[in-house]
C-alpha cells in the first residue's frame, strides 16, 4: 500500500498552477450578478441566467464562486441568511444548478464539474440539503438502455442536421467506441429527463445553453462552439414543451445575449487571464 507521496512527486505537484482560481471580491460578484440578473428578468430569461452563469463559472474553475452564486439567487439580501427564500423556492434553484453543473461534464470534463459541485453543496442549507434527491435516475440497465440510446440519437439528430450522420461517420472513424459514448452520454445526461416532474431537469433549450456557455468560456473550441449555437437555434424548433423563456432564448436576439452575458460575465471572473484581453462588446 502506497500512503504517501515521494517527496520528488510530491514538489512536482505543487507545478503548473494546480489550484482552482480565486476569483473577483464578494462585492465585485454581487455586482456583476446584480446587473446581469437584472437584464435577464427585463428579458424573462431568469432561469436561463442561472443555468449559464453556473455553467461559465464552473469553466472558468471558480468553485467558490458557484456557492455565491446559489445564495445570490436565493436569497434577497445576499447577505443575509435570514432572507432566504422559501424551501421549495430555494430547492428548485439549487437543483437547476446541480443539473447544469452535471450536463457542464460532457463538455469540461469531471475535474471541474467536481470543484463547482463541491462549491455548491457547501452553499447549501441542511433544509434545502435534504429535499434534494439522492437517489440516481441515469444508472444504464437492459430496461433502460434503448431508450436511453434513442433519446441521445434525437438530440444528436437536433443538434446537427443535416450534417448529424457525415459526423456521426467522422466521429466513428476516429474511435469505434467514441460515438457511442457520446450518444449514451447525450441521452443519460444532456438530454431532458423523462418525466415531467424530475427535479432540477433542464429543458432541450437550457441544454444548449448549458454547451454554449461551457465552450465560450472555455476558449479556443471555436468549432464546437459553433455547433452548438446552432444547437440552440434549432431549439425553437421543439414542437412540444417550448416554453416562452425558452422560445426567446432560442432566437437570434435570445443566442446572441446568452454569448453577450458570458462573455460579461468572464471579463470580471477572468480579467485578461493568461494574457486574454477581455471581449469587446
Amino acid at each position: 500500500m502506497v500512503k504517501h507521496l515521494p517527496p520528488a512527486v510530491k514538489q512536482l505537484l505543487t507545478l503548473r498552477n494546480p489550484d482552482a482560481y480565486v476569483g473577483p471580491s464578494l462585492s465585485r460578484l454581487n455586482h456583476l450578478f446584480k446587473t446581469t440578473y437584472a437584464d435577464a428578468r427585463l428579458k424573462g430569461a431568469t432561469t436561463g441566467w442561472l443555468v449559464l452563469t453556473t455553467c461559465t463559472l464552473l469553466t472558468a474553475n471558480v468553485p467558490s464562486s458557484v456557492g455565491h452564486l446559489y445564495r445570490f439567487a436565493t436569497r434577497s439580501e445576499v447577505g443575509d441568511a435570514g432572507s432566504r427564500l422559501s424551501v421549495s423556492d430555494a430547492v428548485r434553484k439549487a437543483a437547476l444548478m446541480r443539473e447544469a453543473a452535471l450536463k457542464s461534464t460532457i463538455f469540461v470534463g469531471v475535474p471541474r464539474t467536481i470543484g463547482a459541485l463541491a462549491g455548491l453543496q457547501a452553499a447549501l442549507e441542511d433544509d434545502v440539503r435534504t429535499e434534494l434527491r439522492t437517489d440516481t435516475h441515469r444508472t444504464a440497465n437492459a430496461a433502460n438502455i434503448e431508450a436511453v440510446i434513442a433519446r441521445g440519437t434525437a438530440l444528436w439528430n437536433s443538434i446537427y442536421e443535416p450534417h448529424a450522420v457525415k459526423l456521426y461517420k467522422k466521429l466513428e472513424s476516429y474511435h469505434p467506441d467514441f460515438i457511442a459514448f457520446i450518444i449514451q452520454s447525450y441521452g443519460s445526461v444532456l438530454s431532458p429527463l423523462p418525466g415531467a416532474d424530475e427535479q432540477g431537469n433542464l429543458s432541450r433549450a437550457l441544454g444548449s445553453v448549458v454547451g454554449v456557455a461551457c465552450l465560450r468560456a472555455e476558449d479556443r473550441v471555436g468549432p464546437q462552439l459553433v455547433s452548438h449555437v446552432f444547437g440552440l437555434l434549432k431549439a425553437r424548433n421543439v414542437v412540444k414543451g417550448l416554453s416562452e423563456e425558452d422560445r426567446w432564448i432560442a432566437t437570434d436576439e435570445g443566442t446572441e445575449w446568452v454569448l453577450r452575458t458570458v462573455d460579461t460575465l468572464l471579463d470580471v471572473v477572468i480579467p485578461e487571464r493568461d494574457g486574454v484581453p477581455p471581449a469587446k462588446l
